[in-house]
């Protein structure tokens, strides 16, 4: 099914249909830069690297989201969104499969920053839900899609985690083509035309990022605190599996399982979306963040509880944190979209480029942290960013246009 129209009347709604192939679309694009999360016990064994060394694979790929979240998002404002979409996933791709190929580490390392740059095609599916949805119905539109990014996000740990273990990392890049292809298929033939919104050119759209920062007190709020949020997602997520195999003596395919409790948080995104409507983006997050918190300070107990408990207690964690931390995305978009909707690709942008800065940090910290002062390190570093995150929250803003 093709939508006729660009965008729709205030009182109808995106169908289900369309907003589930969004969903999708948007969930196995991102899933490209957190194939390697799992896997870098593989990866240093088969490359026969230190783990602190390895880290650079998802670290260089979380830089080059946010290169392309910088670079390539705020296209989308002047460009047909419909043409840009398929541009980068076809490209995607092909990265994909050069990858699967590559048996040297400095190639590997730059396949890595190539996947995260053209795996911003994901963003851009979001805004492409925004773009032909009506403004009363915005947060839960931008819910349902995001929930399928985020499962991506989570669901991409269990799938490479399982591959990896049995049929060895390369395998898990040319699935991942595969599904891009099938991705850049159903697209073409199922997203309507989206032309250009305005007709600034790249350099002076570029040019408009800095204004749009200093504009809106709003957005820098927001960017600020979901990139610190970030770092604790990427921190946690990437010493993940090096800590299962370490203390519990578990692979790949448990690591990447621990993917599932995390899908269960995903189901916050459609929640806060409709919430944010209604009681105002604002109270949903304050209450996320201090989830966040919670679960990462109950992490530090575990040690305390018998060793058949540890993992189950550690799974209901991962699922509260993840929910948090969710909720808090989606609420911080609802916000940012809201402030200028002509120039939503470069407040997208800008919002992003922040939250990959934060995961491209987490994953370096993390690793080292764990390295050199172990689990607990990673916890504690879990926990002061989310709370830095809660204390700007918690500053107020005049005109804010958010309840």
């Amino acid at each position: 099914m093709t939508l006729k129209a660009n965008t729709l009347k205030n009182n109808e709604t995106l169908p289900l249909k369309q907003l589930f192939g969004l969903s999708v679309g948007a969930g196995f694009s991102v899933a490209s830069i957190y194939y390697s999360q799992p896997i870098i016990s593989l990866l240093s064994h088969a490359f026969h690297l230190k783990i602190s060394e390895v880290g650079l694979v998802p670290t260089l790929t979380q830089i080059g989201y946010a290169l392309g979240i910088l670079f390539l998002v705020p296209l989308g404002d002047m460009v047909n969104r419909k043409k840009l979409i398929i541009s980068k996933l076809i490209f995607l791709c092909a990265a994909l499969w050069l990858c699967s190929l590559t048996s040297t580490f400095p190639n590997l390392l730059i396949m890595s920053l190539l996947i995260g740059i053209l795996a911003t095609s994901a963003q851009d599916i979001v805004l492409a839900s925004t773009a032909i949805t009506p403004p009363s119905q915005r947060g839960k539109s931008v819910g349902i899609v995001m929930t399928g990014l985020l499962s991506g996000i989570l669901l991409s740990r269990v799938f490479s985690g399982i591959i990896g273990q049995f049929w060895g990392w390369a395998v898990i890049f040319q699935l991942a083509a595969a599904s891009i292809m099938v991705l850049i298929i159903y697209f073409y033939f199922s997203l309507p035309t989206m032309p250009a919104q305005n007709t600034l050119t790249y350099k002076q759209i570029m040019g408009s990022l800095k204004p749009l920062w200093h504009q809106y007190p709003q957005l820098r709020q927001s960017v600020i605190a979901q990139g610190l949020l970030s770092v604790a997602f990427s921190a946690f997520w990437t010493t993940l599996a090096v800590f299962l195999s370490h203390h519990y003596g578990l692979g790949s395919a448990t690591a990447g399982a621990f993917g599932l409790a995390g899908a269960a948080g995903a189901i916050a995104a459609p929640l806060a979306g409709g919430l944010s409507d209604r009681l105002g983006a604002n109270k949903i997050l304050l209450v996320s963040i201090s989830v966040v918190i919670f679960s990462f300070i109950a992490m530090l107990f575990i040690p305390l509880l018998t060793v058949h408990i540890q993992i189950a207690f550690l799974v209901i964690c991962v699922i509260l944190f993840d929910f948090g931390i969710n909720s808090s995305l989606v609420s911080h978009q609802t916000i940012v979209y809201s402030l200028k909707p002509e120039a939503r690709g470069r407040l997208n942008s800008i919002l992003f480029t922040f939250v990959f800065i934060g995961m491209a940090i987490g994953s370096a910290v993390g690793g080292y942290l764990y390295q050199h002062v172990g689990w607990n390190g990673v916890l504690v570093l879990a926990i002061v960013t989310p709370l830095i995150a809660l204390i700007i929250r918690m500053k107020p803003i005049a005109h804010t246009q958010l309840a």
